[in-house]
């Protein structure tokens, strides 16, 4: 019997990769000649660094960068075996969790750590990038992120503008002859869950800008430096990725990767992670697929990780077995989405402190996980 598992993190207790693991330990107690193989499993959010780079065997990196507002942050981001292929969450560097409410200024944050990140790995020989860019601070349509890497934006006098989207509407030259001549040669594989163009209404401006503390009566202000910046793009890289699926993610940074460099793709989170870890090879060769998540609910069906894997594997006719921490009533759309049967690993009623324990976790995880292969 061949086991395929891939389980997303159950957040606050198991990373993906621990998940898997337990699993693993109490299939072994019930089928010991199964040949088991564990592979990371994450949506292109958050938990996607870390389930990559320790998945896939790689090491963790540390880089000083500039945070959104200016003060420096200690960023991670992965550098897989290959050593070419760099892994990394725009979060890390330009994040709306750095940022409390009270100082919220979507006038000055800037994607410059972003930059900083990316260029220090092309330092350190990286040339493949997988990037998600989800949970940032910023709506600065990447021009701190491409700052950072050497492009310049100066006012009529020459000067350059200061970070934030306050100031795009000043720009009136840009140039790139600072930029590394390496990053012609890199490959950004952008991992973006949403659709959106970069201007107006369903703009980055107009629907993510709240978050990040755009006032109603901003927008259509804020939306202008947008698109001034955007047309000095376009008549610069000659690319018009205005309205493009994904332009307006991330404050505008998917507008930055689609216009300024052409090995730039923007793809659903999880089919970029399936695609990095080769889920879909060995899917093929398993017998069984095994995943999971903390909560499996309606909204796991609409397209969350663990669905992605079980269309995956209807695709070649394999059985899918899910487990999770809680299941909702709602759950059973996941049936309709491909998955055989789920079942949660909560043996009896217990504190949610408890059962997140990660100790208690990884022994309920593989208690259910024994018991549902005792059956097969």
């Amino acid at each position: 019997m061949k086991v395929l598992i891939a389980i997303d993190s159950m957040k606050g207790s198991l990373n993906s990769m621990e998940a898997g693991r337990a699993a693993a330990e109490g299939i072994r107690r019930a089928k010991p000649e199964a040949v088991i193989t564990v592979k990371p499993l994450a949506d292109g959010g958050e938990g996607t660094l870390q389930a990559l780079t320790e998945g896939l065997g790689g090491r963790m990196e540390t880089v000083q960068v500039c945070g959104p507002l200016g003060d420096l942050v200690q960023a991670c981001y992965g550098i897989l075996p290959d050593g070419k292929t760099a892994v990394m969450e725009m979060a890390q560097a330009s994040g709306l969790s750095l940022v409390p409410e009270e100082k919220r200024d979507p006038r000055r944050a800037t994607s410059f750590g972003t930059g900083q990140m990316i260029r220090e790995a092309i330092r350190q020989g990286c040339r493949d990038f997988i990037i998600g860019i989800g949970g940032s601070a910023t709506t600065d349509g990447g021009a701190g992120m491409l700052s950072a890497l050497g492009y310049e934006f100066l006012d009529e006098e020459g000067r350059a503008v200061e970070p934030g989207i306050g100031a795009l509407d000043r720009i009136v030259c840009i140039r790139s002859e600072q930029k590394p001549p390496e990053l012609e040669q890199c490959r950004f594989r952008i991992a973006c869950d949403v659709s959106n163009p970069l201007l107006g209404e369903q703009g980055a401006v107009w629907v993510y800008g709240p978050q990040k503390g755009v006032r109603e009566e901003e927008k259509s202000i804020l939306d202008q430096k947008m698109r001034h910046f955007a047309e000095k793009i376009v008549e610069f890289t000659g690319r018009d990725a205005r309205g493009e699926p994904g332009a307006g993610a991330a404050g505008g940074l998917g507008f930055a990767f689609l216009s300024c460099f052409p090995q730039a793709e923007l793809s659903p989170g999880i089919q970029l992670v399936m695609k990095a870890v080769g889920l879909e090879q060995e899917i093929a060769a398993a017998d069984i697929v095994v995943t999971g998540e903390g909560q499996l609910d309606g909204q796991t069906a609409m397209g969350k990780a663990p669905v992605g894997v079980a269309r995956l594997a209807k695709k070649y006719g394999k059985k899918v077995i899910a487990l999770a921490g809680q299941i909702t009533e709602d759950a059973r759309e996941c049936n309709r989405q491909g998955m055989d049967a789920f079942f949660s690993i909560l043996p009896g009623v217990m504190p949610l402190k408890e059962a997140m324990d990660p100790e208690r976790a990884w022994r309920n995880l593989a208690l259910t996980a024994e018991q549902v292969f005792r059956l097969l």
